[in-house]
């Protein structure tokens, strides 16, 4: 199958096979030769059978096949290469995991959550469609993500360990618990217009206090399923202990750095490069990284972050190189 895709801002056409070893490390992101494998996928994912409604299918299909980066069903292989696994075998996980991510995208944009009209350069799915029909397609992919893995993943104790892995992530203490909180912790600050000199939360908390709590939301609601791409790769690709917990370090920096990353394109970014509003954080009175730190601390935090997530890693020595790859593009995505 050819797929045409637009990722990073490129429109290429790309067949199922990854590229050469040689090229595809002079790509910063360190995954781009993975995405048409990963698309073609996400599409043989998609066939839900006779019996999904001609709609509802469709929703799902448009929250999951929009054109977007795939960093976390592209960090499931590439988590499974650095512990010497096979690509093909962690496919189930990537899929998997993308539509946990789709799902999560869906539900966050109803007008009940973050109220968003724009997704990945399109409509949000609500809006494509009607509320009522996105909340399905959202509870759906959930059911549809577990029945891909039990049903593609060879090994019974694999598959459960998946299975487990990702339903954890998902739950009331990751994702889900970190959506709460990220909605409990709007107008704690008020606006004053300027990152730079943002007012500290009412109540007297400080600024560590805020900056703690801030990290726990984003530890579960963008690193949960970030932490889980990797364990899922790990499990899908054998990984040893000591992998695992290389990637379970790496994926919590990693998680927090793309967050703070995603906290300033919010403030500083334009709304149609990003694909999705932008500057609706400081409307919101979220707490932020850059209202807590201001833009120059931000940037150095982050960058702290990733500096820490390339240490982790070089346990996987030449293994590690689509890893660090992806980890530079988190600090220096504009998208």
């Amino acid at each position: 199958m050819v797929v045409l895709i637009k990722q990073l801002g490129i429109d290429t056409v790309t067949s199922a096979s990854p590229t050469t070893a040689t090229s595809a490390k002079d790509d910063p992101t360190g995954f781009r030769d993975l995405q048409p494998l990963i698309e073609n996928a996400l599409a043989a994912g998609c066939e839900f059978g006779n019996g999904c409604p001609g709609r509802l299918g469709d929703a799902m299909r448009y929250a999951v096949l929009a054109p977007g980066k795939r960093l976390r069903p592209a960090l499931v292989l590439m988590a499974a290469e650095a512990c010497g696994g096979d690509l093909h075998e962690a496919l189930p996980g990537a899929v998997a995991v993308e539509m946990i991510h789709a799902y999560s995208l869906i539900h966050d944009d109803l007008p009940a959550m973050d109220d968003d009209d724009l997704r990945r350069g399109r409509p949000t799915c609500h809006i494509k469609y009607d509320e009522a029909t996105a909340i399905l397609a959202g509870d759906a992919l959930i059911a549809q993500a577990f029945t891909h893995l039990s049903e593609n993943v060879k090994d019974p104790i694999s598959a459960a360990t998946a299975v487990k892995t990702l339903a954890k992530a998902a739950g009331p203490c990751h994702l889900v618990g970190g959506q709460a909180d990220d909605l409990a912790a709007e107008h704690r600050f008020v606006d004053s217009g300027d990152a730079e000199t943002a007012d500290l939360p009412p109540n007297g908390e400080s600024a560590v206090a805020a900056l703690k709590h801030l990290e726990s939301i984003h530890q579960r609601k963008t690193g949960a399923l970030i932490a889980a791409s990797l364990s899922l790769g790990a499990t899908l690709g054998g990984g040893t202990e000591r992998h695992r917990s290389a990637l379970a370090c790496f994926a919590e920096k990693v998680g927090l750095a793309f967050q703070v990353v995603d906290d300033l394109l919010d403030l500083t970014a334009d709304s149609t490069a990003m694909g999705k509003r932008t500057g609706k954080d400081a409307i919101k009175g979220k707490l932020t990284y850059p209202g807590l730190l201001g833009i120059e601390g931000a940037k150095t935090r982050a960058e702290d972050l990733i500096r820490e997530a390339q240490e982790a890693i070089n346990v996987f020595k030449e293994r590690k190189w689509r890893l660090s790859s992806l980890a530079n593009y988190v600090l220096e995505r504009q998208h």
